[in-house]
């Protein structure tokens, strides 16, 4: 049997896949190593302080940890909130500032039709006098 070019290639190919692949699952094995130790680091002056067949610890472990998550919810929400209210005013602000742009608009629609209104009725008039004028 003989080795075609081809064949090899596929074969350096799927080698360079195996690797690859073996790489990304040593940099995984790593990375859960080092959460492992982070989380041993930050809970083992906890253990140490208190007796680990107690209640008090389950109890001092879940308090520390609803104290975290809660203080980061919490803060997020505050912030939310802040927002919110600036959103607020800033509507609340540009609501009255339609409210007089419309004010505005309205008061020149009123101007306009009344310029209208003696404007046609001054015409009527000329029309009134040209049409005697003509007549006569």
């Amino acid at each position: 049997m003989t080795v075609t070019t081809n064949e090899t290639h596929d074969e350096a190919r799927l080698e360079d896949h195996i690797d690859e692949r073996l790489d990304v699952e040593t940099a995984a094995t790593n990375f859960e190593g080092e959460i492992r130790e982070f989380v041993r680091r930050d809970f083992a002056p906890v253990r140490r302080n208190t007796d680990p067949n107690s209640g008090e610890f389950a109890a001092n472990n879940i308090g520390t940890l609803v104290q975290r998550v809660a203080g980061t919810s919490l803060a997020e929400i505050e912030n939310l909130i802040g927002e919110l209210t600036a959103l607020r005013d800033y509507i609340t602000s540009e609501g009255e500032r339609v409210q007089r742009e419309l004010a505005g608009y309205t008061q020149l629609n009123q101007a306009a039709m009344t310029s209208t209104r003696i404007i046609a009725e001054s015409m009527s008039k000329w029309k009134t006098t040209v049409d005697s004028v003509k007549s006569a």
